[in-house]
């Protein structure tokens, strides 16, 4: 279990609880989006044997994890739960175990100390994870969310009003990742391995550029079984070079779809977001875009890139200052588009 904290917070805060996936995450967070503290206690070697997650392994995971994770971050906090102005909690998209275990703790805890409690939308607490610690996005702004299970465009007028553009129409960029680290023996999670062996490697296979100058849509399904067949044909290949190929058609994919999309709807940012947007290679490529394009480039810290709790508690705050009625029940397809 990891943690971190700044100094003890003064005046109202949300605790954010996010365990849609394999990781117990859980944090404090201002109305600002500063960070007063958070722990998280990852599930990555319970599920490495795998080669990805196992949905019963992780919901067990939780259930124990949970609490005391929870504990961890409210102490580092020096936070009572009286204190807090909501508990916020992810709903969905995700496992319908995990979720199920984060929302019944936040229930049951916010109800003993006597608070809200909020069901938040996942993939929106990705979106508002460029605002953490500091705003950065100024809209109108196109979003490209990239993770182990989405990869989509949506436009944002402001942070709670979002339209979906594009999605992927089956593995999402992040599944794609895990899979052809497999395929390499690389291990799980994929991407961070994925990502530093290309950097070694040459962009010298032709691997197909899927989707490219058809719409806003994504797919990746044809590149991984590209991938997988090119590695049973040529088993003595570089696999240096046959992640490095990976990664350059994945990236050309990714940013010949932004570019169609802010030159179709303008925006003042390019909001990249997700535990893709961690990649070095990305980032470096969207700033490029960005500049060619004169658009500001909005990056979530590293940290908070990948799930966690204090981007469920920032878009909380949002749940909470529109004073509009927050679902509750856990609902593992959950769209964009829903609050």
């Amino acid at each position: 279990m990891s943690a971190g904290s700044s100094t003890s917070a003064v005046g109202s805060l949300i605790l954010g609880i996010e365990t849609s996936c394999d990781d117990t995450a859980v944090a404090l967070v201002d109305a600002e989006g500063r960070v007063i503290s958070s722990a998280v206690a990852s599930q990555a070697l319970l599920h490495a044997d795998y080669g990805g997650v196992y949905p019963e392994v992780a919901s067990r995971a939780h259930i124990e994890k949970i609490i005391p994770t929870v504990r961890m971050t409210m102490e580092d906090g020096g936070v009572r739960g009286s204190d807090l102005a909501a508990v916020a909690v992810t709903r969905g998209p995700g496992l319908i175990g995990s979720l199920i275990v984060g929302i019944n703790a936040a229930a049951g805890l916010a109800q003993g100390w006597g608070v809200p409690v909020v069901g938040v939308n996942h993939l929106r607490g990705h979106l508002r994870s460029a605002d953490l610690e500091q705003a950065r996005v100024r809209y109108p702004a196109m979003v490209l969310l990239v993770s182990g299970g989405h990869t989509l465009l949506a436009r944002m007028e402001r942070p709670t009003d979002i339209v979906l553009l594009g999605s992927t129409l089956d593995d999402s960029v992040g599944e794609a990742y895990d899979k052809v680290a497999r395929m390499l023996g690389l291990g799980y999670p994929g991407g961070p391995v994925v990502d530093k062996l290309a950097m070694t490697g040459s962009d010298s296979i032709g691997f197909p550029r899927p989707m490219l100058g058809r719409g806003l849509d994504f797919s990746f399904s044809g590149l991984k079984s590209a991938v997988e067949r090119y590695i049973a044909a040529h088993q003595d290949a570089a696999k240096a070079d046959v992640a490095a190929s990976f990664v350059a058609a994945c990236l050309e994919v990714l940013i010949a779809k932004c570019r169609s999309a802010l030159r179709e709807y303008p925006a003042q940012s390019l909001v990249v977001v997700g535990g893709v947007a961690a990649s070095p290679q990305l980032r470096a490529a969207a700033q490029e875009l960005c500049d060619s394009l004169g658009v500001g480039l909005c990056l979530p810290p590293l940290r908070w890139s990948t799930d966690n709790g204090a981007m469920i508690a920032l878009a909380g705050w949002d749940q909470v200052r529109s004073r509009e009625p927050a679902a509750l029940l856990p609902e593992p397809r959950l769209k964009i588009e829903t609050a």
